[in-house]
């Protein structure tokens, strides 16, 4: 089996389509906001106290999916180990504590990295691996209906409205979450389900309008192949139906008007995120499923490259320089997801059109953009936007 190990530091590059490298700034929310601080609604921000708790909320999820990993001798008592190993961190982090820990205040990209770096201490390379087949193998039998629905909707701007709100409700599979996660358990976070409870628009941030003129600048309808774009990176997040429900369709969409799309995905597991190998090995079994995507898929237009990432969330300073090469000529970026597109990079800038669409799944992300639980995001910033 491929087995995919943490690339060094020298095997990472900017993303070609940053504005500025320099002035770049990965984390959307400061985890210790100075005294005086106010959310959108007047009210006193999430700080380090409620950022922690977002982080030790999330340990009963992982410590289960660690207790059941049948690859790890022993998982039950290392699950424990993590549990507790990982709880006394988020104390010292709390307390100030937390030199030998990283560097620099806390920020979420240094939270996430703690809590994968202990269980990838313990031997748990991959422990959401069954789980993430098993939301796969049940996103791929609905597959074929959520396309051929897609298929019937000839307006433009009513398709791609339909695209989006699909990615919304796939969106809704993440386990890192401890909302989401316990949605997940009590089995109310199906597709359907989901997409038919969304909020309606407008949404929290909703660029929609900006997003349909600009996917119909050319004048195309919904059943023309013209693209705005010529090729799109696409950084995906979660399995299951998040990836194969929510952004493959709108991958076969752009390709299907004639614009390339590049799925980047981690090069490493973590949490249920899907990594670049499982996406190789979905990419035939959708294709089998849909003639415009397996059009697609062999003439090149929609293609996997490694993110080179081993987190839920990406600083896009650090990409791999297959990616930023296989990239580099991209005109559109979109990023997906929670982690991705809203705890980072929200207000990233690009030389490029780019989306960011995702679920709001922490209340305190919610807060820090003066709205709620299960909120959507979907901002999209023309070309040159800073």
């Amino acid at each position: 089996a491929r087995r995919r190990t943490m690339a060094t530091t020298d095997e990472f590059v900017p993303l070609p389509q940053l504005a500025d490298v320099d002035g770049y700034r990965p984390t959307t929310f400061d985890y210790d906001p100075p005294a005086g601080s106010k959310d959108p609604k007047g009210g006193i921000p999430p700080g380090k106290s409620e950022w922690v708790d977002v982080f030790r909320k999330s340990i009963p999820e992982f410590r289960k999916r660690a207790a059941g990993d049948p690859r790890v001798p022993d998982a039950a008592s290392l699950a424990d180990r993590f549990a507790d190993d990982f709880s006394a961190a988020l104390d010292r982090i709390h307390a100030g504590d937390h030199a030998d820990l990283f560097e620099g205040q806390p920020t979420v990209l240094k939270m996430c990295r703690l809590r994968d770096e202990t269980l990838r201490s313990l031997g748990f390379t991959d422990c959401f691996k069954d789980v993430k087949a098993t939301e796969n193998e049940r996103a791929l039998t609905v597959l074929p209906s959520v396309l051929a629905e897609i298929d019937t909707i000839a307006d433009a701007k009513d398709r791609l409205l339909a695209l989006i709100q699909g990615a919304f409700a796939g969106n809704i599979f993440d386990l890192g979450a401890a909302a989401s996660a316990k949605l997940h358990e009590e089995g109310g976070s199906d597709f359907r389900s989901t997409r038919a409870r969304l909020r309606s628009r407008p949404w929290l941030v909703d660029d929609f309008d900006s997003l349909h003129q600009a996917w119909t600048a050319n004048g195309a309808t919904g059943g023309e192949l013209a693209s705005t774009w010529r090729k799109c990176v696409m950084f995906v997040d979660n399995s299951g139906a998040d990836v194969v429900l929510g952004m493959l369709p709108i991958a076969r969409e752009l390709a299907r008007r004639g614009c390339a799309v590049v799925l980047a995905a981690n090069e490493v597991p973590s949490i249920n995120d899907v990594t670049a190998d499982e996406l190789e090995d979905l990419l035939p079994r959708v294709a089998e499923l849909d003639e415009t995507f397996a059009e697609a898929v062999k003439c090149g237009a929609i293609k996997v490259c490694s993110s080179g990432s081993d987190l839920p969330v990406i600083d896009l300073r650090r990409v791999s320089k297959r990616l930023a090469a296989t990239v580099d000529d991209a005109d559109f970026v979109i990023l997906e997801g929670m982690g991705r597109a809203i705890e980072t990079n929200l207000e990233a800038a690009f030389d490029c059109d780019a989306l960011r669409i995702g679920m709001v799944k922490h209340p305190e992300v919610a807060q820090c953009l003066g709205g709620e639980l299960y909120d959507c995001v979907c901002r999209f910033e023309a070309a040159g936007y800073i």
